[in-house]
């Protein structure tokens, strides 16, 4: 009977809400995942040829990075206001305003990822043969993938709090259900969807986590000889 009334009473914790709305949370936390995937997918296509330009020349770094920066700082208000004549209010609309805002983070960490590539391991691919595009994807790129997933999974997590200002044009998952709960405050539904906000940014990062470990096995192996290393010399101290 409790578990029931607590829709009446309004409680923080409430079952019956998750079972009587369970397809509802379900549509919105696809609806989430959906918005986030694409955004970061995008962002990363976009950013990467820009990190790829900035590293060509000084020239065009320091618009690249300055223009990425200021597109950061435009207040997600005023980014959906300049995008609606564009988009409409469509999903579009939100995913275009968060590939740009993802941009700031993608591209400064491809940046630094390529630009910390060893001078030596580039020099002894040239002398091996390997053209520009073959160093890129064959040398380069593997060897700034911790820099590059780090900042795709500051990305991810950034990009599913944002996900939630979508709202204000219907489209923003987990948000839609904030914004519908907060007039009359209804506190089972602010709270569900605030939780599962946070859990699809753990799960997210979790994952990303451990798709980097399995794109650089060179760095774990690295973290095991130090350790053996640190180990070693413990003991003899």
């Amino acid at each position: 009977m409790a578990a029931q009334n607590c829709l009446v009473t309004n409680d923080w914790i409430c079952g019956e809400y998750l079972r009587s709305r369970s397809q509802e949370l379900t549509d919105a936390t696809v609806q989430h995942i959906w918005i986030t995937a694409v955004s970061v997918a995008i962002g990363v296509a976009v950013a990467f040829p820009l990190a790829l330009l900035a590293r060509r020349s000084r020239r065009f770094a320091g618009p690249v990075l300055g223009l990425t920066t200021v597109l950061y700082t435009v207040p997600s208000l005023a980014m959906f206001s300049l995008l609606l004549p564009l988009f409409g209010l469509s999903a579009a609309l939100v995913v275009t305003g968060l590939v740009l805002y993802s941009l700031t983070i993608l591209v400064r960490n491809i940046l630094a990822g390529l630009e910390a590539v060893p001078q030596e391991a580039k020099e002894a691919a040239r002398g091996m043969g390997y053209g520009p595009a073959r160093l890129l994807w064959e040398v380069e790129l593997p060897l700034a993938m911790p820099a590059l997933m780090a900042g795709i999974r500051i990305t991810t997590v950034s990009t599913i709090a944002l996900t939630t200002i979508g709202s204000i044009v219907g489209r923003g998952g987990l948000g839609n259900l904030i914004d519908d709960a907060l007039p009359s405050f209804f506190k089972a539904q602010v709270l569900a969807a605030s939780v599962l906000c946070v859990l699809l940014a753990v799960v997210a990062d979790l994952l990303l986590l451990g798709v980097q470990r399995l794109l650089t096995p060179w760095t774990r192996i690295s973290s095991a000889h130090n350790a053996v290393d640190t180990a070693g010399t413990a003991k003899a101290v």
